[in-house]
């Protein structure tokens, strides 16, 4: 017959107690003798229930804790308080250590006498040696932060209080632990930065983007200023909820400051290099000024002379003009290495430009070089400043001769050519103007240096160095580009590329000296230049050609002319002291508007903010130039006279 009511029941607690293997479960005695033994206890302390029953439970405690009365201690403070519990190592059958996890319950009967204890028993080996080794790692990094001066690495909550310090922080921004702990990062700060949130910013960076990065000026406990790096991020639990920020600060006062000083350096160096390029073009400049200026005075003091005695003074004259031109030109080599020469753009038929020039190649160049041209039949023209390109021209031809001091030949030819982006150049067609030498050659190394500025091989102040720089710089203004090619003992080939145009030729116009000046109307003219000597020889040249002269030393000194005296023309020369040609321009244009005003300049080009509608003519001009410029300002000034008369009323 089957057992029923409380036998039944404790049979089932029993076999629960057995079934359980994780916890060892069993019953001791009110003298601590084990009394009963499931299979938990038997797997993780070893012994079998037949080795066991009978035994004090003290065998399990280590020595030094049996000896220290730790297994009665423990029974006392179960029965008297309801309850023991406790961790620490225990000892299994073959003398190895566990560490366990122990609860000990006093068991009473129905009368409340205590009759012995139920002591569970748990084996946390394993979490005690995970809880350990992260212990152990914890205690390495705590280690290693501590053991960091050169970094300031720290932690913040998530409002920005510092909740951690390590001796790097404590070094270079001086705030001992107790001294920073609960205080606000922002306090490392300018003022300027917390006066436009950027703490604050830094914190919302580094929680939205998962990190902020950068460099600033930071404050030192004692106010003083340190050149930071700085890096901050998000620290996050399991969850992903924020709960504070690593912050690591480096300080670079010391780069920052080398920064510094290489960079005043550097500058020390620009300018150096500055003052040395001045010094060549300086000494270059004065070379070449010198000898034509010694052409120039030399031929008017004969000139002079001979015009006391009575002879013929033409030649002298002739030869101080040709100086002159030349020192013209100087000013547009320069002015052109500077990219600042304005180009008047046409088209150019190459080989004709060329031919017309002949006359002048071969007196610069000299007897003891001979002159060759090639051309094709048929050539297209090209898109240039004519001017510019006998300029460039004359420059590349000189440098041929100078590059064969014992005399040679020296051949012009033109191609066309079609070139593509692989070329380096915009893919397109071209003319090729090609100007080669009979001369030594460059090597490799003063090939690479011969288009930079004030680079030259002909000597200290024997010229500016800028030939090259100036008809490189013209190149590229056409859309071309300038290619050399050399080699030691092979001569060198200067080819100026011009893209081709389809642009008619412009129309032949006269040189008016004589003819079309005579036709001119004679005009009243107002001349304003602060250069007396300039002023003079314009007032000359006007009055040459027909016309009567006021003149005017200043701007305000033209006004008060204009007040008294009605005039046709102004001619005024652009830079002038407290008021400029421009100015000047606007003034008249306020008091006469319908009188047109030419503007006189020795500059490339004026300044951006200048009226650009003012008609210019550009110093040094002869007189050929200034009756066309003229003649010009006045038609396009009848032009609109008549426009505005036969314009509708309102």
């Amino acid at each position: 017959m089957a057992e029923s009511g409380p036998a039944q029941r404790l049979n089932r607690y029993e076999l629960l107690v057995q079934s359980v293997t994780d916890y060892a479960i069993y019953m001791i005695d009110p003298t601590g003798i084990v009394t009963s033994w499931n299979a938990g206890a038997q797997r993780f302390k070893g012994y079998l229930e037949q080795e066991i029953i009978g035994q004090h439970f003290s065998r399990f405690y280590m020595t030094e804790d049996r000896e220290a009365g730790l297994p009665a201690r423990a029974l006392h403070i179960a029965e008297h308080e309801g309850r023991f519990e406790a961790e620490g190592w225990r000892v299994r059958k073959d003398g190895s250590r566990f560490w366990a996890n122990v609860v000990i319950d006093p068991v009473r009967d129905a009368n409340g006498t205590l009759i012995g204890f139920a002591k569970v028993t748990r084996d946390l080996t394993e979490r005690r040696a995970a809880e350990e080794e992260l212990r152990r790692s914890e205690e390495r990094f705590r280690l290693l932060v501590q053991s960091i001066t050169d970094y300031a690495i720290y932690m913040l909550d998530p409002t920005g209080k510092v909740t951690s310090w390590n001796p790097g922080a404590q070094r270079f921004k001086g705030y001992r632990t107790e001294e920073i702990l609960g205080e606000h990062f922002s306090r490392f700060y300018t003022e300027e930065d917390r006066a436009t949130g950027l703490p604050e910013r830094a914190l919302a960076t580094a929680e939205s983007e998962g990190k902020f990065e950068a460099e600033g000026w930071r404050l030192r406990q004692d106010g003083s200023r340190f050149w930071a790096h700085v890096i901050i991020d998000p620290v996050r639990d399991e969850g992903g909820t924020l709960v504070g920020f690593a912050k690591i600060t480096r300080d670079l006062t010391e780069r920052k400051q080398a920064q510094q000083r290489l960079e005043l350096a550097q500058q020390a160096f620009f300018h150096s290099q500055k003052m040395d390029a001045i010094g060549k073009l300086t000494g270059g400049v004065a070379h070449d000024f010198n000898n034509l200026l010694a052409a120039v005075i030399g031929s008017l003091d004969l000139a002079r002379r001979r015009l006391a005695e009575g002879g013929d003074v033409t030649r002298y004259i002739d030869n101080a003009m040709k100086a002159a031109e030349r020192g013209a030109t100087l000013t547009q080599r320069m002015l052109s290495f500077a990219r600042k020469q304005e180009l008047a753009m046409e088209a150019v038929d190459v080989p004709v430009l060329v031919r017309g020039m002949a006359d002048l190649l071969q007196r610069t160049i000299g007897a003891g070089v001979a002159i060759e041209t090639s051309f094709p039949l048929v050539l297209p023209l090209v898109h240039a400043d004519p001017q510019q390109l006998e300029l460039a021209l004359l420059n590349l031809a000189v440098n041929a001769r100078d590059a064969m001091p014992e005399g040679g030949r020296i051949v012009i030819d033109a191609r066309a050519e079609q070139l593509t982006s692989e070329d380096g150049m915009p893919p397109r067609d071209y003319v090729a103007l090609v100007v080669t030498d009979q001369g030594e050659g460059m090597d490799e190394a003063t090939l690479a240096q011969a288009m930079e500025p004030f680079f030259t091989t002909k000597g200290i102040g024997k010229g500016t160095g800028l030939g090259l720089s100036m008809v490189h710089g013209f190149a590229e203004q056409c859309g071309g580009r300038l290619v050399l090619r050399s080699a030691p003992g092979e001569g060198t080939s200067a080819a100026i590329y011009l893209p081709v145009t389809d642009i008619a030729l412009p129309l032949a116009r006269e040189v008016w000296v004589e003819e079309v000046g005579r036709k001119m109307a004679s005009l009243r003219i107002l001349a304003v230049d602060d250069d007396t000597l300039v002023l003079t020889n314009t007032a000359g040249m006007l009055e040459d050609l027909g016309h009567t002269v006021l003149q005017a030393i200043s701007g305000q000194d033209a006004l008060r002319c204009l007040r008294r005296h009605a005039v046709d023309l102004v001619v005024t020369d652009f830079a002038m002291p407290r008021m400029t040609g421009v100015q000047l321009a606007d003034a008249i244009k306020v008091e006469w508007p319908d009188l047109p005003v030419l503007l006189v300049t020795g500059y490339a080009e004026t300044p951006a903010d200048t009226a650009q509608h003012l008609p210019r003519l550009a110093k040094p001009f002869r007189e050929d130039q200034l009756v066309r410029t003229i003649d010009d300002v006045m038609a396009a000034n009848r032009r609109h006279a008549g426009a505005v008369v036969e314009a509708p009323a309102a």
